[in-house]
């Protein structure tokens, strides 16, 4: 009866280990994935200039323009997909952002293909291909 109980304990503890050994890079990608998500969803786009690498920010500014285009829409999804790792610091994602017009109330998806690098020395991942493109160029 012992051998029964001993089975099911040892592959919990051996689940629970291979949770443990993600590294606090994966942790950290996974949680700046869902706060990216969570922020364009609910804070809107000023908000998610956070996450852009602050030398990005500094060699592309976001135009007043754009940020008043931004300011004209809210998002109603965001569905990405799985990230891909492109090299030990930098992972590529799809998402699909539902951008409604506040004016007209229509909708239509843009597709937003981000790039993410990590910064070992901020032990962070930022966004370096900027926020997602909602006039319908690149999008």
């Amino acid at each position: 009866m012992r051998r029964w109980l001993l089975l099911p304990l040892l592959l919990l503890c051996l689940s629970a280990g291979t949770v443990e050994a993600r590294s606090k890079k994966d942790k950290a990608m996974d949680q700046v994935l869902l706060d990216f998500a969570a922020t364009l969803r609910w804070g809107g786009f000023e908000q998610a200039i956070a996450f852009i690498d602050p030398a990005v920010r500094e060699a592309k500014p976001i135009s007043t323009l754009d940020l008043n285009r931004y300011r004209q829409v809210r998002v109603s999804f965001y569905h990405q997909q799985s990230p891909v790792q492109v090299s030990k610091t930098e992972i590529q994602v799809l998402a699909e952002v539902g951008i409604i017009n506040n004016h007209s109330q229509s909708e239509r998806t843009v597709k937003d293909r981000q790039t993410w690098r990590w910064d070992e020395k901020e032990k962070r991942w930022w966004l370096m291909s900027g926020l997602p493109v909602i006039t319908g160029k690149d999008g």
